[in-house]
């Protein structure tokens, strides 16, 4: 078994045999008070406090139809159905999930430089950064499958083998997201804690969690308690929203049985001094499309 070097310590221990909560130890925002940005000072403390940020429009009308196309155009061939970067739903076999869709399309590698995007990273993470992950999420209406709850931090840290939490994700809607079509849940604060989960991490686990979450899911018990201490936040938004939210955060998505497909694109920014290690808690690493192993920062 991999494990982490030993000049990295493991401050959040996970996959054990019990489920074990623990205060963070990291900061939220990790730019000095008073930094220059796009995300403003209040902005910055509601994202200290709850986790997240929500913007109501990251990017024009314009601009969305330009990454619809794009999204249509990657979604619809059998040469991205057939590339290992791409999710299938396990009933229908439609495309749920691309993976790296910054180094597969210019449009959406773009997307990532904007500094109405990357601008708002490095701020809340006090540095410059590199992407972690890319990737779209689509979930066409009448019954595209939803996503469980889950701490990012805690299969990256597990898997990936970041050190510390001190990175962040921005979720943009391509479509319309409403109350009912599958939109993201997150509870506000569940942030501060750390959840260990209880389990091992079987061999090249990535390939059944990411179409079904298994090893690093919270017990019911666990997540009880935290929707009672924190409550329960969907967001929805027009198509050009986005929702920033940090790598620790509660958060997951349910079914979507409505006629209204629900499509985003999700960018993971991490800080050039967080690279990745090996693995906290698994045998191997996830593919580089799954968890970066190119550090160079965004510019």
């Amino acid at each position: 078994m991999i494990t982490a070097p030993e000049r990295t310590a493991d401050l959040y221990p996970t996959r054990g045999t019990t489920e074990v909560a623990s205060p963070r130890l990291d900061p939220v925002v990790w730019s000095e008070p008073g930094t220059k940005g796009p995300v403003s000072a209040p902005e910055l403390a509601d994202f200290e406090r709850d986790g997240f940020l929500a913007i109501d429009q990251l990017i024009t009308p314009d601009e969305v139809a330009v990454y619809q196309r794009e999204l249509e155009r990657l979604t619809s061939g059998q040469e991205m159905r057939d590339d290992e970067r791409s999710i299938v739903e396990p009933k229908s076999q439609d495309i749920r999930t691309v993976f790296e869709v910054h180094k597969i399309s210019e449009v959406f590698a773009a997307l990532v430089r904007d500094p109405r995007v990357v601008g708002r990273a490095r701020q809340i993470l006090g540095s410059d950064v590199y992407v972690h992950q890319t990737r779209i999420n689509v979930k066409p209406g009448f019954g595209a499958s939803g996503f469980y709850w889950h701490s990012d931090f805690e299969t990256w840290h597990a898997e990936d083998g970041l050190p510390r939490m001190r990175t962040v994700s921005v979720s943009i809607a391509l479509t319309e997201n409403y109350d009912t079509n599958g939109g993201l849940m997150i509870m506000p604060g569940s942030h501060k804690t750390f959840l260990g989960c209880a389990g091992a991490t079987p061999k090249d686990n990535y390939k059944q969690s990411l179409q079904m979450q298994d090893a690093g899911t919270p017990s019911d018990e666990s997540l009880a308690k935290f929707a009672d201490a924190h409550g329960i936040q969907l967001f929805t938004g027009k198509a050009g929203s986005a929702t920033w939210f940090d790598c620790n955060c509660m958060h997951g998505s349910g079914d979507n049985i409505t006629p209204y497909p629900r499509s985003n694109v999700f960018i993971v920014f991490n800080s050039v001094e967080n690279e990745a290690v090996e693995p906290f808690a698994a045998p191997v690493r996830r593919p580089s499309f799954i968890g970066a192993r190119d550090f160079t920062p965004v510019k």
